[in-house]
């Protein structure tokens, strides 16, 4: 951008040299007045040094007198003893006062200021050297007298009427010194102070008359210079009308300038805006991190040891969303295009010249288009999860699904206020939402398992929030809406692949359930059925429990592969053990929360496994067993086991209890304390644990199901679960 012409520099440069001159002239007169303020104020102390040394030669004459007349009183009374100190100090005092007098060196007064005393002219030279001469002849008296004044065993007496007789002599010729010294002090400062006064007159008088003539001469330069300006104004703004574009320029302090395009306003949203501050137009409308990252940038814009090119990628206010801060709640948040180039003067940075677009057009259509694109990958995701999952499981899944979304529904349509009934019903919310996740995630259905852990994230906050209330759980019935819309679609999916495919190769006739409303405020439409004509019919005759094994050991071994591990899942009883009807879904349940559960805390990592002299791989193995009256399952690891030091030490680490409590707790306390709800060892959650609600979710469920749960471990060997579940 082009900068101010160089006669444009020349025309100034007449006012630039006058306005110098000016502000040299006052600043000399500033300067002189200063030094003669001092000048002053060193004679003063001067004169006040000199009354001090008088007011004290009168003082050391009095003590004399008043020690003569004392002369026999006890040398420790409290009168002898505080004129004998006021009479030493003063002495003392009067010496160096004089001697400061004489050099024209530093003094320091009673309150600790220091001043400098000026030299004195030869008339003064000649007072204080009388009174110096007077002094010297005192002064030794005093101090012989002073050296055994308190001894009562030395007598003092002729010195002290030596002393005496010399003040009466002496002080006469001081106080006549001392007084013709301050009279010639005074009379020089006078003489100053009339010369200082004369030459502030005249320099004032001097530059008034030399501001005169600066109006006179420049005031009309400057009226055409406005002229110029005005029109030049004029055009800028014409120009400023014209464009479709926010314009405007940024200073070193973030300052928009008082031009600025016409657009900006209906860009911005605001009708003014020259002169303020960028900050302070963006606060609110953006968050305080983007703001802040905002206010670096343009700092770096104006670092000229920056790229503009580099710096430009760095960009915050690249299509940021601004919130709609107006009172018509009608208009929508916009998004807006910032960009930003540097205005040069010669080679230094002067300005930072932003344009800003609204693309919020643009941008609404992106996500538009990402939308469908998400929601294509989802169906894709489902599709391949129809295709290769055996249906029985599909089926299983979905109606789980509605299951579990409807028995959270029922949880949160319970009425509850007391502190105990809130947390009740997060713990029971919080299994369901875990138990949804972990069948998703073994089907490999990622859209399910994202909104199911976003949920999560939701009820670990309410956990650890403390204080709850009713209006805490209404964010979840957006995460419930979103599942039954998924496993809607799944189940859609499924029916337009079953009309799709030829008669004689159907397997299974899928029908779509209902689409249902918010689970909250519609609980009649989320209690959808899976048989008839509202859900899932298929033909099972080809199942077998070879599928149930396949579907576990691909569970098992996605999740080692996550966590890092390599993992066999073995079994040789559940292809060939009947599951009763009604225990199939719990056991399923159990099965994943026990298997994910001795992947993620159980098999350690090949590194680790080798160094115990282990193999790299390892070994789970699950079992079922039907002994007549009660149906078992048992899931075993070849793990590290229990480490019950770990349990007391994070229950410590949590503050559930003290050290002390914490090491009274026996193996059996520490089980009950891994299996309640929120208490995990795993020190980060994820996917696949580390939320302590996948023991809670097996303990309520053998609860539920009037089962045993028996745990066997040893450390760094294996750990064994052992559920018995009666089959009446």
């Amino acid at each position: 951008m082009a900068t101010v012409p160089n006669v444009d520099n020349k025309r100034y440069q007449g006012l630039i040299i006058s306005i110098a001159l000016f502000l040299s002239l006052i600043g000399a007169l500033l300067a002189f007045t200063f030094y003669t303020s001092n000048l002053l104020e060193r004679n003063t102390a001067l004169i006040d040094q000199t009354n001090q040394v008088a007011n004290s030669a009168q003082a050391v004459i009095k003590d004399l007198f008043d020690l003569d007349s004392s002369y026999g009183e006890d040398t420790n009374s409290p009168h002898i003893q505080r004129v004998l100190s006021r009479l030493e100090q003063n002495t003392a005092l009067i010496t160096s006062s004089i001697a400061a007098i004489e050099q024209g060196s530093t003094i320091t007064d009673a309150e600790g200021n220091s001043y400098d005393l000026p030299k004195i002219d030869s008339q003064a030279q000649t007072n204080i050297a009388a009174a110096n001469e007077q002094w010297k002849a005192l002064e030794p008296k005093i101090q012989t007298y002073l050296k055994d004044a308190d001894n009562i065993m030395v007598t003092s007496a002729d010195e002290l009427t030596q002393a005496v007789e010399q003040a009466k002599t002496s002080s006469l010729f001081i106080n006549d010194s001392l007084d013709n010294l301050t009279k010639d002090v005074f009379d020089s400062a006078q003489r100053q102070a009339t010369t200082i006064r004369l030459i502030q007159v005249l320099g004032v008088a001097a530059i008034f008359t030399y501001f005169l003539i600066f109006v006179f001469f420049f005031v009309r330069r400057l009226r055409e210079t406005d002229a110029e300006a005005s029109a030049a104004r004029q055009e800028t703004q014409e120009i400023m009308e014209t464009v479709n574009t926010g314009l405007f320029l940024l200073d070193k302090d973030l300052n928009i300038g008082q031009q600025h395009s016409r657009a900006l306003n209906n860009i911005i949203g605001s009708d003014s805006l020259a002169g303020e501050n960028f900050t302070n137009v963006l606060r609110g409308r953006i968050s305080d991190k983007d703001l802040k990252t905002t206010q670096q940038f343009i700092e770096q814009l104006y670092n000229p040891r920056v790229k503009e090119k580099l710096v430009d990628s760095l960009n915050p206010l690249n299509k940021v969303m601004l919130h709609n801060l107006s009172e018509d709640k009608s208009l929508d948040n916009r998004f807006l295009d910032f960009k930003f180039s540097r205005v040069y003067d010669n080679k230094d940075i002067a300005r930072i010249l932003v344009n800003v677009n609204d693309v919020s057009d643009a941008v609404y259509l992106e996500q538009r288009l990402e939308k469908e694109r998400s929601q294509n990958d989802m169906q894709i995701e489902m599709l391949t999860t129809i295709l290769n999952v055996n249906p029985k499981i599909i089926n299983e899944f979905i109606g789980n699904t509605q299951a579990h979304i409807e028995k959270m529904n029922n949880i949160l349509k319970n009425p509850g206020s007391s502190q105990y009934e809130l947390e009740g019903k997060l713990k029971a919310i919080y299994r369901e939402m875990h138990s949804l996740k972990g069948e998703a995630s073994a089907l490999k259905l990622h859209s399910f398992t994202k909104i199911a852990s976003d949920a999560e994230d939701k009820l670990h906050a309410l956990q650890n929030q403390g204080q709850l209330s009713g209006n805490d759980f209404l964010p979840l019935a957006v995460h419930l809406d979103d599942l039954l819309s998924l496993s809607n679609t799944i189940a859609t999916l499924g029916e337009r692949i079953n009309r799709s495919a030829p008669s004689a190769a159907k397997t299974s006739t899928v029908q779509a359930p209902v689409a249902t409303q918010n689970p909250v405020t519609d609980h009649a439409a989320s209690n959808a059925n899976f048989d008839g004509d509202g859900g899932l019919d298929i033909d099972l005759d080809n199942e077998t429990d070879d599928d149930l094994l396949s579907f576990y050991n691909e569970f098992t071994k996605e999740i080692a592969a996550r966590q890092g591990k390599r993992v066999q899942l073995k079994s040789t009883t559940l292809t060939q053990t009947s599951i009763p009807a009604h225990l199939a879904k719990p056991i399923k349940e159990i099965s994943i929360q026990l298997l994910r559960n001795a992947v993620v805390h159980g098999i350690e990592s090949p590194s680790v496994r080798h160094t115990a002299g282990k193999t790299d791989v390892g070994t789970i193995d699950l079992e079922v067993q039907d002994n007549g009256s009660n149906f078992m399952l048992v899931v075993q690891d070849d793990g590290q086991g229990i480490n019950y030091d770990n349990i007391r030490n994070k229950l410590i680490q949590e503050g559930r209890f003290g050290t002390e409590e914490a090491n009274q707790l026996s193996k059996g306390d520490l089980l009950k304390q891994l299996f309640s709800s929120g208490f995990s060892t795993k020190e980060h959650a994820d996917e696949d644990g580390g939320r302590g609600v996948g023991l809670d979710i097996i303990k309520a469920k053998v609860k539920e199901y009037d089962g045993k749960l028996n745990v066997n471990s040893e450390l760094g060997q294996m750990t064994r679960f052992v559920i018995t579940l009666p089959k009446a």
